[in-house]
């Protein structure tokens, strides 16, 4: 009886280790399924590029034009487009459509708007248009090539790892480049949290939301004077807004370029290829960094909002002049320095303060329209198997990220591909225009050294002008005597820009 109880528990024993076994086995296999799908497969590509928008796309559509590379795009976004998923709906392009996007495909309509602030020039794609664009450059030029694949919704963690925001999904890439394309991101007010208090009573939106007001304010306060600001003040005089009821809170006054200036038509001839020539005469007999700009101003190259009022900011703000004659009907503007707070009753500012209500609207526009400083310091833009693309022209970064992808696909090393890819880096302050121009001209006179280069820049349609100065008819009397003014006037400039260069850093010195 004895010995049949322990046969019963021996047997029940083996029971329980083959159901555990099994129960085990199964869990194992289990956790390895859930662990491979969270890590996914292994992915192997030539180029693993981490975009932001606009230069990500422009270097990839020339890479896949000069080689038969495959890629691999990581993008923080849902669609294409970087922060034109996410900017207010009013915005439109400050440029002409004509050289904005990738080389393969155009994005301007080819018509001359005939009404409103930008009558007589070029169109200015919208947000909605330029998200569209992006789409369809992604599904029917990259996608459909079957060189690119494309993970959307991803954050890039480091070391070929990147990982999905929606299932946390992590990748693991093996390439033969890296290319970060994030260096020229762009910051929109409705993804950024002002760097100011802000009372919980306060009305205080992005401008995304100012189409969402369904009842007149006390006021609109506008905060910052760069393009978003420009931009916000435009819309609210646009559907009718009294200019009395904003106020426009500009910490610095900017010095702004003309639009007439970069339309890259033959219409326009005389007064875009002649503002360049124009500009180097402004700087070569310049006797001062001061008489430089009173002379380029005085040139038509730069413009102001305020001429009692010198500026002492300049991000290449591209403006018309119709659209600075509606601005300057908005007369109470505070210059009291950068907001520190907004309280119920008052806002502070770093050098004042001024009245307010909970009954006001402030409008966030101080996120800066310009290049991340601060999360990434300018480095070569090749280095080993790193690219990083930057700007090499100013004012142009689409142009900039094809032609850093042309130069990597047709340059053999390292040093001869930073030399054609000299950095010009983006303005701040006034004088910052001083060696962004310097170094936008030694990279254009190094690109004029080499045959097979120009002739690509020539017919790369983000280039905007050179296509146009290349097709001058030679009896053309006026047109030959902007360029004679150009010759005769780009050495003496890019002496004096050297000058002043030094002059500036032996200003620091002290």
């Amino acid at each position: 009886m004895v010995i049949g109880n322990y046969d019963v528990v021996f047997k029940l024993f083996i029971c329980f280790i083959v159901v555990s076994f099994f129960w085990l086995t199964r869990a194992q296999t289990e956790a390895k399924d859930n662990k491979e799908s969270m890590v996914g497969e292994f992915l192997k590509t030539d180029y693993l590029v981490i975009v932001r928008g606009l230069v990500g796309m422009a270097f990839v559509d020339t890479l896949l034009t000069e080689t038969d590379a495959h890629i691999i795009i990581v993008d923080r976004y849902a669609k294409p487009g970087g922060h034109w998923n996410v900017a207010y709906p009013f915005v439109t392009l400050h440029q002409p459509s004509s050289y904005f996007g990738v080389n393969s495909k155009e994005l301007s309509r080819g018509e001359i708007d005939q009404v409103g602030l930008n009558k007589g020039m070029g169109d200015l794609a919208s947000g909605a248009e330029v998200c569209a664009y992006f789409d369809d450059v992604m599904r029917q030029r990259f996608l459909a090539s079957g060189r690119v694949q494309y993970f959307p919704m991803c954050d890039y963690v480091g070391d070929g790892e990147f990982k999905s925001k929606l299932t946390d999904k992590t990748y693991t890439v093996g390439y033969d480049k890296f290319v970060d394309a994030t260096f020229l991101a762009i910051d929109v007010p409705s993804t950024h949290e002002p760097n100011f208090h802000v009372v919980s009573d306060a009305q205080f939106m992005p401008l995304n939301n100012l189409p969402k007001i369904s009842k007149k304010p006390a006021g609109y306060v506008i905060i910052g004077g760069g393009k978003t600001g420009i931009d916000a003040c435009l819309w609210l005089l646009e559907i009718g807004v009294d200019p009395q009821d904003i106020t426009w809170i500009r910490s610095r006054d900017a010095w702004l370029l003309d639009r007439a200036n970069t339309q890259p038509t033959a219409e326009f001839f005389t007064t875009s290829v002649g503002s360049i020539a124009s500009q180097y005469e402004s700087i070569g007999g310049a006797d001062s960094i001061e008489n430089m700009f009173d002379r380029l101003e005085d040139s038509g190259y730069f413009l102001r909002l305020d001429k009692t009022v010198r500026p002492t900011m300049f991000h290449a703000a591209t403006i018309s002049k119709a659209e600075i004659v509606q601005l300057q009907r908005i007369t109470n503007i505070v210059r009291m320095g950068h907001v520190k707070a907004i309280e119920a009753d008052r806002i502070v500012l770093a050098e004042g303060v001024i009245a307010t209500s909970v009954d006001h609207v402030h409008v966030d526009c101080s996120a800066s329209l310009e290049r991340s400083f601060g999360k990434k310091e300018p480095s070569p833009i090749f280095e080993k198997n790193c690219i990083m693309p930057q700007m090499i022209r100013a004012y142009q970064p689409a142009f900039s990220a094809s032609m850093v992808a042309y130069v990597e696909a047709n340059y053999e090393t390292e040093t001869e591909k930073n030399r054609l890819c000299g950095l010009v880096s983006a303005p701040n302050h006034d004088v910052d225009f001083i060696p962004m121009t310097l170094a936008m001209m030694m990279n254009q006179f190094n690109w004029s050294q080499d045959k097979e280069l120009r002739d690509w820049i020539k017919n790369n349609r983000l280039d905007g002008f050179t296509q146009l100065i290349a097709s001058v008819d030679k009896t053309d009397n006026e047109k030959m005597a902007v360029m004679s003014r150009i010759q005769q006037n780009a050495m003496p400039a890019m002496a004096k820009l050297q000058q002043f260069t030094l002059e500036l850093a032996e200003g620091v010195k002290r």
